[in-house]
């Protein structure tokens, strides 16, 4: 007896299929297409399935919903969401998953990525992003990498200044509503919308700076604003107000004074230092040099066009920053309590919130992350006893078993993309 041969369908097909059985019969539309008539009514069971799936899809095949349920209620929770016109990642998916009541499943749901885009593809979800372009290096760009790299190398071993004392300083312009250009919904929607606070163009400033050993010194914000504003700050975070919203000559001033000169083993300028930030003019001013030169610091300002490159926070410390204080504001904005004008505007976090929020993202930073971007700078070797895994390496091993298109969308809020509220500036 001859073996039999299966013959696998695509769904343009089974639609044809199922179309004429809709008006000849499931017997005719069998002997129309050779097929067995139980197929026929198979594939009239799943015409709106096919209907939203590509037309050369053959099969439903894949891992079933391990906890259908919580799978329901979160799908229900995403619709909702998007009702409201609130943006929704697939961070806050996560997060989402991980406090739904736990009698809905029955063991501890990790809430992985890989979880996540499997359960955004069994619900029909997506994410909706858009494309962008990448700046280029300058032509010369080798050369200057190269040059800058020996000047940081020849003053260490000049100066023999110890990893505690070589700092990276550069400011983060944020806004007050952190906007997101994607969110999951449903497949097919023509038009998307997210609901904000109206604070997009409410910008400040976070002066974020760490040391070649690891350390992070505390982080400045300078809002933009007369005053001070009159509440209570968290600690650990220094605050500061100007009319700019922006770092200029008086608070790189201050930045040295309440900052630099404080960190461990600075106070007394014993011992030699390097302070390495870019070429902003705030930076490079005579009375900034006079001050960063009575610290017993030498100075490394990094070429313009060259941060992505030579900046150990740009390389791979923001990125994680900004991670951190976007799931902030997601969770805060999905779950936290809102007020609102009379209008019915919702206000948005207050100063102290959104301080709390940048220093705890700011201490969830881990040391092997701040020593790493130092050595893909090329300012310092690898440390001894620093794991080579970092934030980011974490985030991209995970990407790694994905398809790439689709893992291609957790990059976007890498320095080569320009971010509404998290834009560069030099």
């Amino acid at each position: 007896m001859a073996p039999f041969k299966r013959h696998a369908y695509d769904a343009e097909f089974k639609l044809k299929a199922v179309g004429h059985a809709v008006e000849y019969g499931n017997r005719a539309a069998a002997r129309e297409f050779n097929i067995n008539e139980s197929m026929v009514r198979k594939w009239r069971n799943q015409e709106d399935d096919l209907r939203q799936v590509k037309k050369t899809k053959q099969s439903f095949q894949g891992n079933k919903a391990r906890w259908p349920q919580l799978e329901d209620k979160l799908e229900q929770w995403v619709v909702e969401q998007r009702a409201a016109i609130r943006s929704v990642s697939t961070v806050t998916i996560r997060m989402k998953a991980t406090a739904l009541p736990r009698d809905m499943i029955n063991d501890e749901i990790r809430g992985g990525p890989s979880w996540c885009f499997r359960f955004m593809k069994r619900r029909n979800l997506s994410i909706r992003t858009r494309t962008t372009v990448s700046q280029q290096l300058l032509k010369d760009y080798q050369e200057k990498l190269v040059t800058f790299r020996a000047y940081c190398k020849k003053k260490i071993t000049e100066k023999k200044i110890r990893p505690e004392h070589i700092t990276n300083m550069d400011e983060v312009p944020l806004t007050f509503h952190i906007p997101v250009n994607r969110t999951v919904e449903k497949t097919g929607t023509s038009t998307v919308s997210v609901r904000t606070t109206g604070n997009e163009k409410s910008s400040f400033t976070v002066v974020l700076a760490c040391q070649a050993n690891g350390q992070k010194l505390p982080p400045m914000v300078i809002f933009k604003r007369k005053t001070l504003p009159k509440e209570n700050f968290p600690a650990g975070v220094v605050i500061k107000a100007s009319p700019k919203g922006w770092m200029d000559e008086e608070k790189m001033s201050e930045w040295l004074r309440e900052i630099y000169v404080k960190r461990p083993g600075g106070f007394f300028h014993t011992a030699p230092s390097l302070l390495i930030y870019d070429s902003m003019h705030a930076h490079i001013t005579d009375a900034v040099k006079k001050q960063v030169k009575q610290t017993n610091s030498e100075l490394a300002v990094i070429p313009g066009g060259l941060t992505k490159e030579l900046q150990p926070l740009d390389i791979g410390v923001n990125r994680a920053f900004k991670a951190r204080l976007r799931a902030a504001w997601e969770q805060w904005m999905t779950e936290g309590e809102h007020t609102f004008t009379k209008t019915g505007r919702q206000r948005r976090a207050i100063y102290a919130t959104i301080c709390q929020w940048i220093v705890d993202a700011w201490a969830d930073i881990s040391v092997s992350t701040v020593v790493q971007a130092f050595t893909k700078a090329g300012i310092i070797s690898e440390l001894p006893g620093n794991s080579s895994e970092t934030d980011s390496d974490n985030d991209e091993r995970e990407l790694d078993r994905l398809d790439a298109v689709v893992a291609q969308l957790f990059y976007s809020d890498t320095e080569e993309e320009e971010l509404e509220g998290f834009v560069d500036g030099e």
